[in-house]
């Protein structure tokens, strides 16, 4: 097709920034999981913007951080290596958060790839500020470094969004589609899973506890005799029996909530009905642990 663009982009910037809730808004659906704790994207998700002039490829990564464990030090490596291989970079920055040296840190890496990957700098979560504050953000993103284009974007309102995804296809290079139309993530169906129940696992816990959880889906098995059911089984990873309690919650009232609503996500993902079996298990420090690491899928 004459003029068709294809390739893949990504979007950085510091934890919470509001990547991935701008990849899900780009895409149309949920292909990445969210949620206010930082360090909650632990692995690459690609999400797939099908237009009529072009295919995107949205690569969405964990946020880049000051890494205190080797599993901080394994997520900020995808990161980097992510930025290598992509046709264009956005630099999220939130409205709502004063440009600090976290996104300076980030700026003088991104500096590296600038001369050979574009880097649009995207002021996020335009919904929770004045316009005033917005324009006061763009000229401070401004003069952190120099960007092949500024733009600012609300994934909550839609402000925006679709003038992202124009500027960021201009960028890439004219080619054939990379997936097949209708295609929206290339995730394995049981990772999503996973991450939809540690998205569920996420809220309202404490801060210190986000870092400590990993889900693994065991298995997955269509109910003997039935077409209209999956049986998924699950193990929720946590470090110490503390954490254990924190998520099982008052006679296991919170590990049910953690379950009934994850299993609507799931459900929807594949268009099914689903009975979920989840279990709490402590893997001891697997954070810092490589061998641990390489089960859990790091």
């Amino acid at each position: 097709m004459d003029g068709y663009r294809s390739g893949f982009a990504c979007f950085v910037g510091r934890p919470n920034a509001g990547k991935s809730t701008l990849t899900n808004a780009l895409v149309g659906t949920k292909v990445a999981i969210t949620s206010s704790k930082p360090q909650t994207t632990r692995h690459t998700i690609r999400g797939i913007v099908h237009r009529e002039d072009g295919q995107l490829v949205l690569v969405d990564t964990p946020g880049l951080h000051r890494p205190r464990t080797l599993l901080g030090q394994r997520l900020n490596d995808l990161v980097r290596e992510t930025w290598t291989e992509v046709d264009v970079v956005g630099f999220c920055v939130p409205a709502d958060q004063k440009v600090g040296p976290g996104d300076k840190f980030i700026a003088a890496e991104l500096e590296k790839i600038a001369k050979r990957t574009p880097v649009i700098g995207i002021v996020t979560k335009t919904d929770l500020v004045s316009q005033q504050q917005v324009a006061e953000q763009l000229l401070a993103l401004q003069k952190v470094m120099d960007f092949a284009d500024l733009i600012p974007v609300s994934a909550v309102d839609g402000y925006q969004v679709d003038a992202l995804a124009d500027l960021v296809l201009g960028k890439l290079p004219e080619g054939p589609a990379l997936y097949p139309d209708g295609e929206l993530t290339d995730e394995p169906e049981m990772t999503l899973i996973a991450e939809l129940i540690r998205e569920a696992a996420l809220e309202g816990v404490r801060d210190e506890l986000p870092h400590s959880i990993a889900v693994l889906v065991e298995e997955m098995l269509p109910r003997e005799g039935r077409d209209d059911l999956v049986d998924i089984h699950a193990n929720v990873y946590v470090e110490r029996p503390s954490q254990k309690a924190i998520i099982l919650g008052h006679r296991g009232e919170r590990l049910k909530q953690v379950g009934i609503t994850s299993r609507r996500h799931i459900e929807k993902l594949l268009g099914t009905r689903v009975y979920l079996d989840l279990h709490i298990k402590i893997a001891k420090d697997w954070q810092r642990d490589p061998k641990q690491l390489r089960r859990l899928g790091f």
